[in-house]
């Protein structure tokens, strides 16, 4: 009997990228199915909700199996815990991880090895295409935070995301702005 590859494809998405989406396209030529995992921590800071991201993921991911049916099968769910152990409890074969310059490179390389050590799971490191090289999830908060132009982020951000962002910076009620004053963004 075949072994089912299925890679996690964990992050907080806050927002979901189309650096984000372009490693999952290129993931799907590399196993039979991809579980995006929506990761949960109480105690960091978000842009959106967890429903929001999730959903949001559903969305995009959805638009990419829809061009391509033939391709790896792709779930979105969302998880509280260590990234590991929702592996262990998905059957995941591996972990999946972009990587766009040198400084990911050495972070991810050594998250890698713990995860290889600890929990005895591989990762796959999945280059996006050169024009998303310089996305960050944390880059785009920030700009949304400090009342940036977002119609500029319409090469790295997809349009559904930019909408949803478009009524958070709007939101005055919205904590964004004190958590950038704080400084408690979470590094993607």
């Amino acid at each position: 009997m075949a072994t089912t590859h299925l890679a996690l494809y964990a992050g907080s998405f806050d927002p979901m990228t189309l650096g984000h989406l372009d490693v999952i396209r290129r993931a799907r030529r590399l196993f039979d199915e991809i579980v995006v995992g929506v990761g949960q921590n109480p105690d960091k800071s978000w842009l959106f909700t967890t429903e929001d991201r999730t959903h949001m993921a559903n969305e995009l991911v959805s638009e990419i199996v829809r061009a391509e049916p033939e391709l790896a099968r792709v779930r979105v769910e969302s998880y509280e815990g260590l990234t590991v152990d929702f592996a262990r409890q998905i059957g995941a074969t591996a972990l999946l991880r972009g990587l766009r310059n040198a400084t990911d490179t050495a972070t991810e390389c050594q998250l890698a090895m713990a995860n290889r050590h600890v929990a005895d799971i591989e990762t796959v490191f999945v280059l996006p295409s050169q024009e998303y090289g310089f996305t960050s999830s944390s880059l785009i908060r920030q700009i949304v935070a400090l009342g940036g132009d977002l119609e500029g982020l319409q090469g790295v951000v997809p349009k559904m995301v930019i909408e949803r962002l478009q009524v958070v910076q709007k939101d005055e009620s919205h904590s964004l702005r004190d958590r950038t004053m704080e400084g408690t963004w979470g590094v993607d």
